[in-house]
């Protein structure tokens, strides 16, 4: 410590940040005792602490700057008076590289020395607009952890890394992680007096030479009630660093950046979810988020937390263009006298869809008209994020597998998690080897990806729903780092079809601007087609019937609406009834109707009456057609008859 050349630093920014050839220290000292830093060497080796000047004191904020630390040879917590902390705005945390290594106490965590020299190789933010973005929501470890992942790096970011090309090939643009920054997995059971003394710099002293010597998948601690594991990360955290068990090198800071990195390459974007509890400041909430957005280059956040402070960030400069997830804000605070985003950067992450269309889907009545707003629901300032499952609930699979919670494996007695999931098990709880059963659940998953896909909006689905991953039942998988919280890629071959379904639902979404359009659907004729933009349908074409207690409808989209130039038709027909139901196609001028896709194997054809072209959709079931025009003969053709007839 002789070595090193001592000065004034600057407040800003807190914490330990490199520049000049040295780092600046920052941090936070709300009383009147002595504040500085306590430095080890390698991890282990106390090598002595360095106050920090009472003169040089600006506000509540202390500040030095060191000259000949050495990145590798040294790390550092902060003390005030005789507690000792780690640095809230550490970028990188030491200590908790093992997951789930043990009972971690606080003093053997120890910030980092980190440069944030990184190539991006040109890369950035890709900006994607939210009726364009299909999001695919995951857990960092749980994604690639599990042994059939088929990648190297499991459960690391390297692993998200890894799986790029499948990404592709669903055809996904944006991934949603689950809490990736640093967080303490094992919480101990301890009592307030016990954690307090172990923030004492004369036990740091005491343990100093202790080391952690678990290996990855130990759970001797949790198995002995010392510990509970918080598998999804929802608690206060050290937010400023990548976690670090996260990633399967040394550096999880970079490692970060490579995934974020390569993942923008191939067109997909990255949003990071955080959890907020009620203690979080509102202004330690801001720089954290700008510290994500300028450091790692993240294309979005969903925030999560009472206190948010969503119009603070939404207003915020630096995210104009990046995307905000919340579950609840005001518009009209961020948006007065009709102000409209040059870019919608705010999103509602809401479960209305959920629920909604969970009840549609299982046959329950009197829910075609909450059906018709969810699939035509747009919002001119806020994009709307649409899902069926989600990762605080059931799977895609289970939902149509179980009619009940099973968290039995939680140990909370299976009172956690929600009783209210709208879930319908097709006959059967859990694992069945009935063929009916199994073939009606898979058309039920069809069915439910068919919603998300067609509706406006922004989907979002679950990893693994594409192919019907399974979480046995299990709806709050919050402490399950096992098999059950895992993506169990075995799915993939056991359920191809699915798999196959997913994507050609992608792609037709894509290919077909009208079901995700930047606008409002008017149900008006705008450009002048002959045809309104949305049409609702049913046993008689142009007529949909709502009663209470009908469970079909069909929707014709009008493709020329999209942009006002010649385009396509689309006409899906809605069936959630147990029983068959014949659905009139429309007559479109110059165009016959082709079946393109459905969620039935196997379902009739379109057929030609004497006045209209009909189709009969089967009992719970879905059909997607699209509208060709007839050859110019043909059109010869049926103007001459018509001529005739006349």
């Amino acid at each position: 410590m002789r070595k090193l050349k001592i000065r004034n630093g600057q407040p800003y920014p807190l914490g330990a940040c490199a520049r000049d050839g040295g780092f600046n220290f920052s941090m936070v000292n709300n009383s009147n005792e002595e504040c500085g830093i306590i430095f080890y060497r390698k991890g282990v080796e106390q090598k002595g602490r360095i106050a920090f000047d009472k003169d040089h004191r600006i506000g509540n904020i202390s500040c030095i700057f060191i000259e000949g630390l050495q990145l590798k040879d040294y790390e550092y917590n902060f003390y005030i008076g005789e507690s000792v902390f780690v640095d809230p705005y550490a970028k990188q945390i030491v200590g908790n590289e093992k997951w789930g290594g043990g009972v971690h106490k606080e003093p053997m965590l120890r910030g980092g020395l980190y440069c944030g020299e990184f190539d991006w190789q040109g890369t950035s933010p890709l900006h994607i607009p939210y009726h364009e973005s299909i999001i695919y929501c995951l857990h960092v470890r749980g994604f690639t952890r599990h042994r059939s992942s088929g990648i190297k790096h499991k459960g690391t970011f390297l692993g998200i890394t890894e799986k790029i090309p499948y990404l592709k090939e669903l055809g996904i643009n944006a991934l949603e992680l689950l809490p990736a920054y640093e967080f303490e997995e094992c919480e101990p059971i301890n009592t307030a007096e016990t954690i307090a003394k172990t923030k004492t710099i004369e036990y740091q002293v005491q343990h100093i030479d202790e080391k952690l010597d678990l290996e990855d998948g130990d759970t001797s601690a949790e198995e002995s009630g010392e510990v509970r594991l918080n598998y999804w990360g929802f608690k206060e955290a050290y937010y400023f660093a990548p976690k670090a068990s996260y990633a399967a090198g040394e550096n999880p800071c970079d490692e970060f950046k490579q995934m974020v990195r390569e993942l923008h390459r191939n067109g997909i974007e990255v949003i990071m979810q955080f959890y907020f509890p009620d203690n979080i400041k509102q202004g330690y909430i801001l720089e954290i988020l700008k510290h994500w957005v300028l450091e790692y280059h993240i294309d979005g956040m969903h925030l999560k937390g009472v206190r948010v402070p969503v119009t603070l960030l939404a207003t915020e400069p630096l995210f104009a263009n990046t995307k905000i997830l919340c579950e609840d804000f005001h518009l009209h605070d961020i948006y007065p006298n009709g102000e409209q985003p040059l870019y919608k950067n705010l999103g509602y992450y809401r479960d209305e869809f959920m629920y909604d269309i969970r009840k549609f889907l299982k046959g329950d009545g009197d829910m075609l008209k909450n059906f018709q707003y969810h699939m035509r629901n747009y919002h001119p300032k806020c994009g709307v994020v649409n899902y069926i499952a989600n990762y605080y609930g059931f799977t895609l699979n289970d939902l149509v597998s179980y009619d009940h919670k099973h968290n039995e494996e939680n140990g909370e007695n299976n009172t956690d998690g929600t009783d209210y999931n709208f879930s319908w098990n097709c006959g059967v709880e859990g694992a069945s080897r009935k063929k009916a059963i199994n073939q009606l659940r898979q058309k039920q998953m069809r069915n439910a990806l068919s919603f998300i896909f067609t509706a406006q909006g922004t989907p979002l689905i679950m990893a693994g729903d594409e192919f019907g991953n399974s979480q046995y039942g299990n709806n709050n998988c919050y402490c399950q780092d096992n098999e059950t919280g895992w993506v169990d890629w075995r799915g993939l071959n056991k359920n191809t079809d699915t798999f196959q379904f997913a994507k050609a639902l992608i792609q037709f979404r894509k290919a077909h601007k009208i079901i995700h359009l930047n606008a409002s659907l008017t149900m008006l004729d705008k450009y002048g087609y002959g045809y309104p933009d949305l049409s609702y349908h049913g046993e008689e074409a142009w007529k949909a019937q709502l009663q209470s207690y009908h469970r079909h409808i069909a929707i014709m989209y009008c493709g020329n609406s999209a942009d006002g130039k010649e385009g396509d038709y689309i006409y899906i027909a809605y069936n959630m009834h147990w029983e068959s139901h014949r659905f009139a196609l429309p007559s479109i001028a110059n165009y016959e109707w082709i079946p393109v896709m459905d969620t039935k194997d196997n379902m009739l054809a379109v057929e030609k009456g004497k006045t209209a072209s009909y189709m009969d959709i089967p009992p719970r079931s879905i059909a997607i057609l699209t509208g060709k025009q007839l050859p110019k003969v043909e059109k010869v053709k049926k103007a001459a008859k018509a001529a005739k007839n006349n």
